[in-house]
């Protein structure tokens, strides 16, 4: 009896045992939810360099001499846009600006004749200066400038360019070959007084410092300090190459330039300009 009982006790406890749920082996994630997290990854990576271009820093290369010897066509520079109030993108609204933009500040700005386009000069006058240019030299308020940064090609002298602002009644003699623009022309004489060129608030006067070589404020005009979208920070590439390379947007010429990149990059990297500070 005794036996006959144990042994009907075990195969009730192995029916029990038999009888409880088990639980199923986990599962792989699905290749669904695998392919949703490396498209998650990449939103995050593009929205992180989307935000960082537009509000903090953007790369962008120099183009042509104007600025030499200072910045050299063919410089790769990182632009530090944080600190002069960058805009939301597709609106008219900007961050507060961080720092003041002084005399003798080198900015990136949209060119007011094609705001597409962005040029980099530096800052000689801001609003409320008066501009001078007497053979070559600048004066600004009546004091001349030390500028050690400043590069000439010649020491021929012209007018426009070397003797600045020209008298009132010369103004409409200038040949456009000169590179006056014709709006500026016609807006020049309302800043022209007898102490020299009156800088408006709100605007700034630029040069390049290649003084010879530069088509800047004395050629088309005042800056609105809106246009200013940031100032270089540094070079982290400079390769040696023409302007006309630069700026071809013909696309075979473009390929082909970017083959001989390539093919000539460790010869024509100007090694020793990467990390310049400016």
């Amino acid at each position: 009896m005794f036996m006959e009982s144990s042994e009907t006790l075990k195969t009730e406890e192995q029916d029990q045992n038999s009888s409880e749920p088990v639980s199923p082996p986990p599962q792989r994630a699905s290749r669904h939810d695998g392919l949703w997290e490396t498209v998650r990854s990449l939103l995050i990576v593009l929205i992180g360099v989307f935000c960082i271009r537009t509000f903090v820093a953007e790369a962008t290369v120099i183009p042509t001499g104007s600025m030499e010897d200072t910045i050299l066509i063919g410089d790769h520079v990182f632009l530090n846009k944080l600190l002069y109030g960058p805009q939301l993108p597709y609106t008219d609204l900007r961050f507060p600006r961080l720092v003041p933009i002084h005399r003798g500040d080198i900015v990136a700005f949209h060119y007011p004749v094609n705001p597409s386009l962005m040029f980099v000069k530096r800052v000689i006058g801001v609003g409320g200066d008066v501009i001078r240019i007497v053979n070559k030299k600048v004066y600004v308020n009546g004091k001349r400038l030390k500028e050690p940064y400043a590069h000439f090609e010649s020491s021929a002298i012209f007018p426009l360019r070397d003797n600045f602002p020209p008298p009132v009644q010369e103004i409409s003699e200038l040949p456009a070959a000169w590179g006056l623009n014709p709006d500026w022309a016609r807006e020049l004489p309302r800043y022209i007084h007898k102490d020299g060129l009156h800088v408006p608030k709100g605007h700034l006067f630029v040069m390049g410092d290649n003084r010879d070589d530069s088509l800047d404020s004395r050629f088309w005009g005042f800056v609105p300090v809106q246009n200013v979208v940031g100032e270089p920070l540094f070079v982290y590439w400079s390769y040696k190459a023409p302007t006309h390379d630069w700026t071809d947007d013909r696309l075979s010429d473009r390929l082909k330039f970017d083959v001989s990149i390539l093919w000539n990059f460790i010869g024509r990297t100007r090694w020793s300009r990467m990390g310049k500070i400016f």
